[in-house]
């Protein structure tokens, strides 16, 4: 394996405490939501610090209007205030700079492979936590410092190398990049066919630019933020600090998704909880 580095974090001491909520308005916020923002509502609190709503609405195909008012609704009724709001569907133009960036730096190229491709190029078998499996490298050698439309994009990873992070809840972190024995991850997508960015890209590009300094969010991200380590490093971003919550389970040991209608905020407001009793259980 390729040597590995300890990547920086925001000096708190010297930059003013940031945070964010980040919801995508495809379904109903549910209990698991609802502990990781208010982890991250205290912790900004605490640090007397800014705390920001990113609306992440850039799947168009499921974001709808209706959640994202459910969204703000519940939020507040959990006693959560922020001071300021960014909509990424308002933000393409940040995005398609931060991957002309990356274009004209070679850390990128264009990848063509079709879906059943992909399928076929699972190297190992993949968390099902984690949303994308091990790229083996088909394209790799496609490059070009023109962008081609209709094409999806994938950030080339340093092959080998350890990524490690300390997190403020689970500890210090490692995942090895690259397609061999032994990868955590591999070549990653960073902007689809569709001419949207992918999930890395856009949180990268709107964490700098909200000036985040320390990052909540669920267990099952941790894996990305080694992957938005690297897109940091390559768009010399600043890396935040990083605190993962651990995940809220059903009954069944099923970890809690927008499928869990009956643990949606909304339908708990509806049964009568308040958002005390709903604290307590956090």
């Amino acid at each position: 394996m390729g040597k590995g580095i300890d990547y920086p974090h925001y000096m708190h001491a010297v930059v003013p405490y940031a945070g964010r909520l980040a919801p995508s308005p495809t379904g109903l916020l549910h209990l698991g939501h609802a502990r990781t923002f208010w982890v991250a509502y205290e912790r900004a609190q605490q640090a007397q610090g800014t705390l920001w709503l990113r609306n992440e609405d850039l799947d168009g195909q499921r974001a709808r209007p209706e959640f994202v008012d459910a969204m703000r609704e519940d939020l507040t009724w959990l006693g959560i205030r922020w001071q300021d709001e960014l909509i990424q569907s308002e933000r393409l133009r940040a995005y398609r700079e931060a991957l002309d960036q990356l274009l004209a730096a070679d850390a990128i190229f264009p990848c063509t492979c079709s879906r059943k491709d992909l399928q076929q190029a699972l190297a190992a078998p993949h968390e099902d936590n984690d949303d994308e499996p091990i790229y083996n490298g088909r394209c790799r050698q496609q490059a070009g410092s023109t962008f081609q439309p209709g094409v999806n994009y994938r950030f080339r990873v340093p092959d080998g190398e350890r990524i490690r992070f300390n997190d403020l809840h689970c500890g210090t972190q490692s995942f090895v990049a690259g397609s061999g024995p032994g990868a955590d991850f591999g070549d990653f997508l960073v902007w689809r066919k569709d001419g949207l960015p992918s999930y890395q890209l856009a949180c990268v590009v709107d964490d700098a630019f909200q000036q985040i300094t320390e990052v909540v969010r669920g267990r099952d991200l941790l894996k990305s933020t080694a992957r938005q380590i690297l897109l940091q490093r390559a768009l010399q971003l600043p890396t935040p600090a990083y605190l993962h919550t651990d995940l809220m389970r059903d009954h069944a040991g099923v970890r809690l998704a927008k499928r869990h209608d009956a643990l949606s905020l909304r339908s708990l407001r509806e049964s009568g909880m308040t958002a005390e009793q709903l604290r307590a259980l956090f």
